[in-house]
């Protein structure tokens, strides 16, 4: 599987937070090979199973979000668009930035950066103060209210390990569940696995509530990325690229699941961190672990640089390494895990 297209593939598609289709018609394309049934519910989620064979197996689920931020158009004032996020963007990040305003076909834009005479230019512009030219009248502009829009842009190669790009949170952690469904493609599984490319997590994470309920799983773990390092973060919050995958510890994971993902790391020689979450873990793991009478839920994450904007970065080892680490915590589960 060749990582650089399959990044290339997904973080292209526009797909912010309750516009996940085309996301998640090309997840389905890349997953289908790798498991016996793809279907998309009624949340717009993508789930993928592939059966063990054995009647009455336990169920083990591996989710990812396929939503991106992204900005929703909100009105016009002389041709220019106002609007307001979907998800947590970084006004910094917005002056001068290029959109794709998500209309039939697709139209660009851009947001204005401020006028001459700008007071305060070293802070953010507050959203409400930005707007998108797209060189509309404002008849034409008028028509786009309620149209979603996101950074332009797909990812390209940074150095010769990392990636770089807008939407890796958190298509590039669905591209580690495709790669790790391909280690175990020819393993004799003990567990029906189940994949779900889930939809809502930047708003509200109910793609990954009502995905869980449905699918009953006995375990689950959500793969997200975590906050990379960067000269300006503080490094008891931010992890190494190229030093592996994050596991996450603490009270809100279970604790046989952690244990197995550090032993299977150490077992297999994989680098990993760990990462200290005392309390909401920020992923799909808090709505997943509550589902129905509450599932048993591990957290890994992927380091990503420059987390929420259109530049994030990672670096391709550890994706690699995140995929082999979920590969062999399914391997074998059903025999030597705690269900």
């Amino acid at each position: 599987m060749d990582m650089k297209t399959v990044l290339e593939t997904l973080c292209g598609c526009t797909a912010p937070s309750g516009f996940e289709s085309p996301a998640a018609e090309v997840a389905r394309a890349l997953l289908a090979p790798l498991v016996d049934e793809t279907f998309i519910d009624r949340m717009g989620n993508l789930i993928g199973v592939r059966r063990c064979g054995r009647e009455g197996a336990k169920k083990i689920l591996l989710d990812a979000h396929l939503d991106e931020i992204g900005l929703i158009i909100t009105g016009a004032e002389e041709g220019y668009l106002r609007f307001c996020t979907i998800g947590g963007v970084d006004p910094r990040m917005l002056p001068g930035r290029e959109v794709t305003i998500l209309t039939h076909p697709p139209m660009l834009g851009m947001v204005a950066s401020p006028g001459p005479g700008q007071e305060d230019q070293d802070k953010a512009v507050p959203i409400a103060q930005l707007v998108v030219d797209a060189g509309l009248t404002q008849e034409q502009a008028e028509a786009l209210v309620g149209t979603p829009m996101v950074y332009r842009g797909s990812c390209f190669p940074l150095g010769e390990d990392q990636m770089c790009g807008k939407a890796m949170d958190d298509r590039s952690c669905f591209a580690a569940l495709l790669w790790a469904m391909e280690l175990l493609k020819d393993k004799d599984l003990d567990m029906d696995v189940y994949v779900m490319g889930s939809t809502r997590e930047e708003v509200s994470g109910v793609g990954a509530t009502v995905g869980t309920w449905a699918v009953q799983p006995d375990c689950c773990i959500a793969v997200d990325v975590t906050h990379g390092r960067t000269p300006d973060g503080p490094a008891d919050k931010t992890f190494v690229l190229g030093g592996g995958p994050a596991i996450g510890v603490g009270p809100n994971m279970a604790r046989w699941m952690t244990q197995r993902l550090l032993d299977k790391a150490r077992e297999r020689e994989i680098p990993f961190q760990q990462e200290v979450m005392s309390g909401h873990t920020g992923t799909n793991g808090w709505e997943m672990q509550i589902s129905r009478e509450g599932v048993a839920t591990a957290v890994l994450s992927l380091p990503l640089k420059y987390m929420h904007s259109p530049i994030e970065a990672l670096s391709l080892t550890d994706l690699k390494h995140t995929a082999a680490l979920l590969a062999a915590f399914v391997e074998n589960l059903g025999r030597e895990g705690q269900l």
